[in-house]
């Protein structure tokens, strides 16, 4: 089986970016970088510590702008995936989340960084249940 589009280059680049910024976010604000948790204290009730977060947040969205600008290619997100298949999808990772007490970025850059067996645990399970879901959408025919 043959991956098309593998862009080691920019993979690697992304995942040096994504680590220095949980890095400097620990440094500098002694926070886990933690998107699932990042987002929801920035639309949280409470005030505190919302403008890191959006700025986090901002960040990350800029961030895929800054290199469309600087190399030209477009970002191409898949489509014809049937919108309760979507809402049941983001619904799934939310409890997810809550349930693993962490997302993948928590968990996988960070809790895995520092040696975490909870954060070791969590990572496998979101591993393999992303392979898991993966072949049976495969197998379906979701993928082309």
């Amino acid at each position: 089986m043959t991956i098309s589009g593998f862009t080691p280059g920019p993979a690697l680049l992304g995942g040096v970016l994504i680590g220095l910024a949980a890095v400097l976010l620990m440094r500098l604000n002694g926070r886990i970088a933690g998107a699932s948790g990042i987002l929801n204290g920035a639309i949280a009730r409470t005030t505190d510590g919302r403008a890191w977060r959006w700025a986090f947040l901002l960040g990350a969205v800029a961030a895929g702008a800054l290199f469309h600008v600087a190399t030209g290619e477009p970002h191409t997100a898949r489509s014809g995936f049937p919108l309760p298949v979507l809402i049941m999808a983001g619904f799934l990772v939310g409890f997810g989340t809550r349930v693993g007490s962490g997302c993948t970025s928590g968990h996988g850059v960070c809790g895995v960084a520092r040696l975490s067996v909870r954060s070791i645990v969590a990572t496998l399970v979101f591993l393999f249940a992303g392979i898991g879901v993966a072949s049976l959408l495969g197998a379906a025919g979701w993928f082309a």
